[in-house]
């Protein structure tokens, strides 16, 4: 399975300047470590501090490791600082308009992901073209109901081949779906069988010790 670290750097401790410095800190960590993508869901932020941040945190990955970057909801800030691609929430404009615009500046390919919370919602993005989705609540969670395992699986096991591991993005497997909300390690395994791509957290990855292991956990799902 893949990993997806989604960032918050207000829940680091400090001013905001050193909160932005251990979320660059712990950015560079994540991508050392192996972690197949990074959101940058600094959503308080304006786009000129979203685009300063977001091209500070590729500087640190570069150097790092091999981990791609996703920018929240800001097609044009994806874009404009070279980012992997985006994650499109449900408010936002369909992944169809999205690849529209980052054909007209991009010759390579620009992921797209979408936040999903029905088996209908990951659909409509599939066939909008999204690359891959983020489902959410799969478990209960601050007092908000998950909707369950097993809309996870309905989700994620159209065209499922037996035994076919799945990467986010590769048009030659079945549709990736990321699990989130309230996943840990132990309830992993669940979100594997179900036929998710992925496990995709803040907690998870942002409060972890060993990323390296975490990483080698997830993969090994």
């Amino acid at each position: 399975m893949q990993s997806y670290y989604i960032t918050e750097r207000r829940q680091f401790a400090g001013s905001e300047t050193e909160r932005r410095a251990r979320l660059l800190q712990t950015i560079g960590k994540a991508s050392a470590a192996g972690v197949d993508y990074i959101q940058l869901r600094e959503k308080d932020l304006t786009i000129r501090e979203l685009e300063r941040l977001a091209a500070e945190a590729l500087r640190v990955m570069r150097g790092e490791g091999t981990s791609r970057l996703l920018i929240n909801h800001r097609t044009d800030v994806a874009l404009a600082v070279g980012a992997d691609g985006v994650h499109l929430t449900s408010e936002d404009i369909a992944a169809s308009e999205a690849r529209a615009l980052a054909s007209k500046v991009r010759t390579e390919r620009f992921l797209i992901a979408a936040s999903c919370h029905s088996t209908q919602e990951v659909r409509l993005a599939e066939s909008h073209g999204a690359d891959f989705v983020v489902l959410a609540p799969v478990f209960e969670k601050r007092g908000m109901n998950g909707i369950g395992v097993q809309v996870l699986r309905e989700a994620a096991q159209k065209d499922r081949t037996p035994d076919t591991r799945v990467e986010a993005g590769d048009t030659r497997r079945r549709f990736a779906v990321f699990a989130l909300g309230g996943v840990n390690m132990e309830r992993a395994p669940l979100c594997a069988a179900a036929g998710a791509a992925g496990i995709a957290g803040i907690r998870l990855f942002q409060q972890c010790e060993d990323l390296p292991g975490l990483v080698r956990a997830i993969r090994e799902l």
